[in-house]
Parts: structure tokens; C-alpha cells; sequence
């Protein structure tokens, strides 16, 4: 058995069954997820024989990491090789006071979206909850510099968390728990699953809820979201109404500017509308460029300044709480809608140098 993936009490238990301790599992599990070990020979207070032992019948196993590339402004994205050979990858965002990891649930993701590269992609399989939070612990390494323990979290890579419910919601556990990631510092984004916001409300958890709007009329998000016919704007507003209502959470709506597609006043009257009135956010991810992305043949491109200026504008003068994400990690496709886990021909890679800070 991998013990990364095992939470304490699963170690405890795990240590039991061969005759051990108990707290022999709780060392382990810190060795693990609070000091950063990648092999048993690395835990210094537990006797040589024991660690002999736990070699032979069980595994530490981390994904290697096949590529590495560092943008211009700090943001590095890892390449993942998982154990049966498919890929993934991670966004590692430093800021002076916090470190951020853009986390994936899944090999691939099957919700299409006609603007994101993982969606053209095509879906592979769920990560198990060891393979999740690899990602963070194999970001907490990647800057000698500066050494920085990742502070929040944010399921935003490839895939769709809420179709991985269960390994998703134990990872959870696992970076808060056992590495100490405060909940309100962990993002769960989706792109609108109904039953997997119904589930995630029950657990009343006090991290924040993402939903991926992107458009505020059924016709137009159906288009950009072809996998997205069976559930309407006014069902999604439900949910995040009723999620509010169980966890205290105010959620945010993700809302991808497309220029000349969605960032039209009126769109931005007709988003006001649903948002005013409520504890929710919208943050506006102007696009970035994806290789391939087309919606029934038209181009997509980002919106002109003036344009998003102005839709924001329309936004907040209805009271609703907007902000726009500041675009990192461009330059090595690593920004939103980006990630797509192509074959890298030579290991560790950095396209750019990374910025002097």
C-alpha cells in the first residue's frame, strides 16, 4: 500500500495491524505531510528495523515530476507522471506573503468546455486523493530559494472536482488536516454539477465554493459548455443560494470574458441581475489564448480593455462584489483554461528564466 493518500488515523491502523504502535502512525504521517519525507530511510526517529520492515510490505511513492517550466513572473507548472503513465499538471503561484497551488482532480476533464484546453483534451480517469495532494506536497519543493509551505489551494486545474467527489473531499481532509491548510485558504471550482453541490453543501466545510458561470443565459452557456445542456443559469443560482444557506460560504461565479461573445452590457445586466441581492462574487477571467478553441467556427480572443472596463463597471454599480484575476504563468501555458498535459520531449525544461524577486 502508498502511504501517501493514508491519513493519520489510516496509518495508525495500518501500523497496528503489523504489530506496532500506534504512534508509530502518527510519526509517519508527519514525516510525511508536515517535514516532506519521499522515503521511509528519511524518518530519523523511527528504528532502522522498522523502517526495513515498512519498505518491504509497504510504499512511499511520489509521481515524478517530467517537466518543470518557469514563467516570467514566478508561476511554475509541473508535468506529473502518475503510475500507469498518464499526465497531469499543477500551477505553483508564489506571491511575497502566500504560496498557491492550482491542484488537478483528474486525468483529462469530460466537460468540453469549447475555450479550455483540458476540455479539448478529452477525459482519461479520476485522481486518487494520494495523487492530489502529491501536487502539494511536490510544490512545497520547487523553490530552494525560498522554500515557501503552500498556504492556499485551489482545484482549478484539469478535470471536474465534483465528478471525483470522494477523492477530491479525502484530499480536502489531508491538506487540512495533515499538511494545515486552513479551509477558507481551499477553492473547489466546478463547472456547475448539481448533486456534487448538494453533497459538498452537506459536509458544511468552510472552504469556497467556485461555480464556472461564464454566461448568464441558458443558450449561450450551453454553447460554450455543450456538456452542460441538462442544467439552466436559474438551477446553478439555486444551488450556490442553497449551499450559501448550509455553510455560511458567500460563492464566487467564474465568469470567462470572451470578447464580442459575453461581454456585452447586456450580459453584464442580466449576470447583475442574478448576482444582486446575495452573498456572491464574481471574479472575470479575461481568456486566455488556447490552441484549437473555436465555437462553431468562430475565433475566440480576449475582450478589448475597454470592453471589460466597462461590463465590470455595469457589475459593480448593481452592488455586486467583482474582481478580475491578474493572468500568470501565460507564457508557459499555464494560466486558466490552459492546461493540457502534453508530452514533453526533454525533462525539466524552463522555457524562461524565472524573475529575479
Amino acid at each position: 500500500m502508498n502511504f501517501l493518500g493514508q491519513n493519520t488515523s489510516e496509518l495508525e491502523n495500518i501500523l497496528r495491524s503489523m504489530g506496532e504502535a500506534a504512534f508509530r502512525g502518527r510519526q509517519i504521517s508527519e514525516w510525511i505531510y508536515k517535514k516532506g519525507a519521499t522515503s521511509f530511510d528519511q524518518m530519523t526517529n523511527i528504528g532502522a528495523q522498522l523502517r526495513q520492515k515498512l519498505a518491504a510490505e509497504h510504499e512511499l511513492v511520489f509521481p515524478p515530476v517530467v517537466a518543470r517550466s518557469v514563467s516570467g513572473d514566478g508561476t511554475t507548472k509541473l508535468l506529473l507522471e502518475m503510475a500507469d503513465g498518464e499526465r497531469i499538471e499543477t500551477v505553483r503561484l508564489p506571491y511575497p506573503d502566500r504560496l498557491s497551488v492550482c491542484v488537478s482532480s483528474q486525468a483529462g476533464c469530460a466537460m468540453a468546455c469549447q475555450f479550455c484546453a483540458t476540455g479539448l483534451g478529452g477525459f482519461r480517469r479520476n485522481l486518487s486523493a494520494g495523487e492530489i495532494v502529491s501536487q502539494i506536497l511536490l510544490s512545497r519543493s520547487q523553490d530552494e530559494s525560498r522554500n515557501q509551505t503552500p498556504t492556499h489551494v485551489v482545484f482549478m486545474g484539469m478535470g471536474e472536482p465534483l465528478l471525483n467527489f470522494g477523492n477530491v473531499l479525502k484530499s480536502v481532509h489531508l491538506m487540512h488536516n495533515e499538511i494545515g491548510i486552513p479551509m477558507r485558504h481551499i477553492t473547489v471550482s466546478t463547472v456547475g454539477i448539481l448533486s456534487g453541490i448538494e453533497k459538498l453543501a452537506a459536509e458544511k466545510l468552510q472552504l469556497t465554493l467556485a461555480i464556472s458561470l461564464h454566461a448568464p443565459d441558458d443558450a449561450l452557456r450551453h454553447r460554450l459548455i455543450p456538456t452542460s445542456t441538462k442544467t439552466g443559469v436559474a438551477d446553478l443560482i439555486k444551488a450556490a443560494k442553497n449551499y450559501v444557506a448550509a455553510t455560511g460560504r458567500r460563492v464566487t461565479f467564474e465568469y470567462v470574458v470572451l470578447g464580442g461573445v459575453n461581454d456585452t452590457p447586456e450580459m453584464a445586466q442580466k449576470l447583475a441581475r442574478w448576482c444582486k441581492g446575495w452573498p456572491c462574487h464574481v471574479n472575470l477571467i479575461p481568456w486566455n489564448a488556447v490552441a484549437g478553441a473555436s465555437l462553431e467556427g468562430m475565433g475566440f480572443g480576449a475582450p478589448k480593455a475597454d470592453d471589460l472596463r466597462r461590463f465590470r463597471a455595469i457589475l459593480e454599480e448593481a452592488g455586486v462584489a467583482t474582481t478580475q484575476r491578474v493572468q500568470r504563468g501565460a507564457d508557459v501555458a499555464a494560466a486558466c483554461g490552459q492546461l493540457r498535459a502534453l508530452q514533453q520531449e526533454r525533462p525539466f525544461e524552463t522555457s524562461i528564466p524565472l524573475a529575479v524577486r
